[in-house]
């Protein structure tokens, strides 16, 4: 039986995405607002952490020189722990939330994009809660250690000693997203819920 000669196969190119699978300028909004809301709530919680984190008293002990009163404190622990917990309710909260407004709605790359920036905004609100909880009482401080007379005690500002705390906040909202998204799965052996035709149902 005559054989024709073999067609050399063709690999398949892969198809460039679609203009579904690019980011639009909704997406980007959606992720960038996300960010910033993030950032405004570690502004809120600087403002908080300021309130109740402990301070350090210092001793003037010459012209622009001072010392801390109690060697011992734990005021600097205080104010570090104080930081954590704020920022792991920051992650919990940014985490449930933004899953439930921003994720859980959204496919493809919405959805990611949407998580990404709900992991973003919260390395920024962490930097900005560390920003402003050291600003307030700053300048205060500055003038005591300026012109106080030698002796005087006064507070000194917050500052953050460990800034290994700073990963609090991101590592929470990460891991309430991983767990939300995980429970929302299918179980293994059920079909996967089907979602609503956007077209609507046919007409009659």
């Amino acid at each position: 039986m005559a054989m024709g000669p073999e067609v050399p196969e063709v690999p398949e190119v892969p198809e460039w995405p679609g203009p579904a699978a690019r980011p639009d300028a909704r997406t980007v909004a959606l992720s960038v607002g996300l960010v910033a809301i993030s950032v405004l709530l570690g502004l809120l919680g600087g403002l908080i952490w300021a309130e109740v984190a402990p301070r350090v008293l210092y001793q003037e002990v010459a012209a622009g020189t001072a010392e801390v009163v109690n060697a011992e404190t734990r005021a600097f622990f205080g104010a570090d722990l104080w930081f954590c917990l704020l920022a792991a309710l920051a992650g919990l909260l940014t985490g449930v939330l933004g899953y439930r407004l921003a994720v859980a709605s959204r496919t493809g790359f919405a959805r990611a994009a949407a998580a990404l920036g709900l992991i973003l905004g919260a390395v920024g609100g962490g930097f900005a809660m560390m920003w402003l909880g050291g600003q307030i009482g700053l300048s205060a401080f500055n003038h005591h250690l300026a012109s106080s007379a030698d002796g005087t005690v006064f507070n000194g500002s917050l500052a953050l000693g460990a800034k290994s705390a700073l990963a609090c906040w991101p590592l929470f909202t990460a891991a309430v997203l991983l767990i939300m998204e995980w429970s929302t799965r299918p179980a293994a052996g059920q079909p996967a819920p089907e979602l609503p035709d956007p077209a609507g149902p046919p007409p009659d």
